[in-house]
Protein backbone atom coordinates (compact mmCIF):
# COMPACT_ATOMS: atom_id res chain seq x y z
CA UNK A 1 0.00 0.00 0.00
CA UNK A 2 1.20 3.76 -0.56
CA UNK A 3 2.89 5.13 2.36
CA UNK A 4 0.71 7.40 4.73
CA UNK A 5 -0.43 10.82 4.05
CA UNK A 6 0.87 12.92 6.67
CA UNK A 7 -0.65 16.32 6.50
CA UNK A 8 -1.01 18.78 9.62
CA UNK A 9 -4.19 20.32 9.10
CA UNK A 10 -7.72 18.56 8.63
CA UNK A 11 -8.08 21.29 5.61
CA UNK A 12 -5.21 19.73 3.58
CA UNK A 13 -6.63 16.46 4.25
CA UNK A 14 -9.73 18.04 2.37
CA UNK A 15 -8.04 20.04 -0.19
CA UNK A 16 -6.51 16.54 -1.16
CA UNK A 17 -9.52 14.03 -1.16
CA UNK A 18 -11.69 17.02 -3.59
CA UNK A 19 -8.33 17.29 -6.19
CA UNK A 20 -7.95 13.62 -6.18
CA UNK A 21 -11.14 12.24 -5.86
CA UNK A 22 -13.59 14.70 -6.54
CA UNK A 23 -11.77 16.00 -9.46
CA UNK A 24 -10.29 13.11 -10.16
CA UNK A 25 -11.22 10.33 -12.54
CA UNK A 26 -11.40 7.24 -10.58
CA UNK A 27 -12.37 3.90 -12.01
CA UNK A 28 -12.34 0.29 -11.07
CA UNK A 29 -10.16 -2.14 -11.39
CA UNK A 30 -12.49 -3.25 -13.73
CA UNK A 31 -12.99 0.10 -15.04
CA UNK A 32 -16.47 0.95 -13.22
CA UNK A 33 -16.08 4.65 -12.97
CA UNK A 34 -16.28 5.63 -8.96
CA UNK A 35 -18.30 9.12 -8.38
CA UNK A 36 -16.79 11.08 -5.07
CA UNK A 37 -18.62 14.05 -3.66
CA UNK A 38 -17.20 16.97 -1.05
CA UNK A 39 -19.46 16.04 1.69
CA UNK A 40 -18.25 12.03 1.52
CA UNK A 41 -15.41 13.12 3.13
CA UNK A 42 -17.27 13.63 6.59
CA UNK A 43 -18.45 10.20 6.75
CA UNK A 44 -15.49 8.94 5.34
CA UNK A 45 -12.19 10.72 7.87
CA UNK A 46 -14.75 11.60 10.81
CA UNK A 47 -15.25 9.23 13.65
CA UNK A 48 -19.16 9.94 14.22
CA UNK A 49 -20.90 12.42 11.91
CA UNK A 50 -24.41 12.65 13.69
CA UNK A 51 -23.27 14.70 17.10
CA UNK A 52 -22.67 18.12 17.55
CA UNK A 53 -18.59 17.17 18.54
CA UNK A 54 -17.52 15.25 15.61
CA UNK A 55 -13.93 13.75 15.60
CA UNK A 56 -11.55 13.87 12.82
CA UNK A 57 -9.85 10.29 12.40
CA UNK A 58 -6.29 10.81 11.75
CA UNK A 59 -6.18 7.51 11.43
CA UNK A 60 -8.09 7.00 8.65
CA UNK A 61 -7.34 10.24 6.91
CA UNK A 62 -3.33 9.13 6.59
CA UNK A 63 -5.25 6.42 4.71
CA UNK A 64 -6.64 8.63 2.43
CA UNK A 65 -4.75 7.37 -0.82
CA UNK A 66 -5.65 3.76 0.02
CA UNK A 67 -9.24 4.64 -1.12
CA UNK A 68 -7.51 4.68 -4.49
CA UNK A 69 -5.20 1.88 -4.73
CA UNK A 70 -7.87 0.00 -2.92
CA UNK A 71 -10.34 0.60 -5.49
CA UNK A 72 -8.02 -0.39 -8.50
CA UNK A 73 -6.59 -3.79 -7.14
CA UNK A 74 -7.41 -6.55 -9.02
CA UNK A 75 -6.47 -8.70 -5.72
CA UNK A 76 -9.07 -7.03 -3.58
CA UNK A 77 -11.75 -9.58 -1.66
CA UNK A 78 -14.93 -8.18 -3.02
CA UNK A 79 -17.92 -8.68 -0.67
CA UNK A 80 -21.49 -7.78 -0.82
CA UNK A 81 -22.34 -5.05 1.77
CA UNK A 82 -24.79 -4.94 4.31
CA UNK A 83 -27.72 -2.66 5.44
CA UNK A 84 -28.06 -2.57 9.07
CA UNK A 85 -31.59 -0.56 8.69
CA UNK A 86 -33.14 -3.49 6.58
CA UNK A 87 -30.90 -6.01 8.33
CA UNK A 88 -30.24 -7.83 5.16
CA UNK A 89 -27.54 -8.19 2.53
CA UNK A 90 -26.88 -5.79 -0.70
CA UNK A 91 -25.20 -6.98 -3.60
CA UNK A 92 -25.75 -3.29 -5.16
CA UNK A 93 -22.86 -2.29 -2.52
CA UNK A 94 -19.67 -3.85 -3.41
CA UNK A 95 -17.30 -3.94 0.00
CA UNK A 96 -13.09 -4.08 -1.44
CA UNK A 97 -11.10 -5.60 1.16
CA UNK A 98 -7.30 -5.29 1.14
CA UNK A 99 -4.51 -5.45 3.17
CA UNK A 100 -6.45 -8.29 5.70
CA UNK A 101 -8.66 -5.21 7.02
CA UNK A 102 -8.91 -1.96 5.17
CA UNK A 103 -12.27 -1.78 3.47
CA UNK A 104 -13.97 0.84 0.58
CA UNK A 105 -17.35 0.29 0.16
CA UNK A 106 -19.06 1.83 -3.17
CA UNK A 107 -23.09 2.03 -4.09
CA UNK A 108 -23.08 0.29 -8.21
CA UNK A 109 -25.69 1.57 -9.96
CA UNK A 110 -26.47 2.16 -14.11
CA UNK A 111 -25.82 4.89 -15.98
CA UNK A 112 -28.64 5.83 -18.66
CA UNK A 113 -27.19 3.86 -21.36
CA UNK A 114 -26.59 0.55 -19.06
CA UNK A 115 -23.23 0.74 -18.13
CA UNK A 116 -22.07 0.25 -14.74
CA UNK A 117 -21.53 3.36 -12.45
CA UNK A 118 -20.42 3.43 -8.45
CA UNK A 119 -21.03 5.87 -6.39
CA UNK A 120 -18.44 5.98 -3.13
CA UNK A 121 -19.75 5.21 0.22
CA UNK A 122 -16.87 5.29 3.11
CA UNK A 123 -13.33 3.92 3.61
CA UNK A 124 -11.93 2.51 7.37
CA UNK A 125 -9.74 -0.17 8.61
CA UNK A 126 -12.31 -2.65 9.61
CA UNK A 127 -11.05 -3.54 13.26
CA UNK A 128 -13.66 -4.87 14.92
CA UNK A 129 -16.40 -5.56 11.96
CA UNK A 130 -14.36 -7.26 9.57
CA UNK A 131 -15.17 -11.28 10.60
CA UNK A 132 -19.06 -10.05 9.56
CA UNK A 133 -17.63 -8.63 6.37
CA UNK A 134 -16.09 -11.60 5.95
CA UNK A 135 -19.17 -13.61 6.12
CA UNK A 136 -21.33 -11.73 3.13
CA UNK A 137 -20.95 -13.44 -0.56
CA UNK A 138 -18.20 -12.93 -2.65
CA UNK A 139 -19.53 -9.82 -5.01
CA UNK A 140 -20.03 -10.72 -8.78
CA UNK A 141 -20.00 -8.12 -11.24
CA UNK A 142 -23.93 -7.17 -12.14
CA UNK A 143 -24.24 -7.56 -16.20
CA UNK A 144 -25.40 -4.40 -18.23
Amino acid sequence: MKPFVKYITIQEYLNHFEKVYCKGNIRTFDNIPVYFRKSDFNHCFYETVKLKDDTFSWKRAKRIDWIKETLEDPNADLRCGWIKKKNKIDCKRRVAIVNNNYVVIILIGKKKDGSLKANFITAFIADKSINKILQMPNWKKIKK
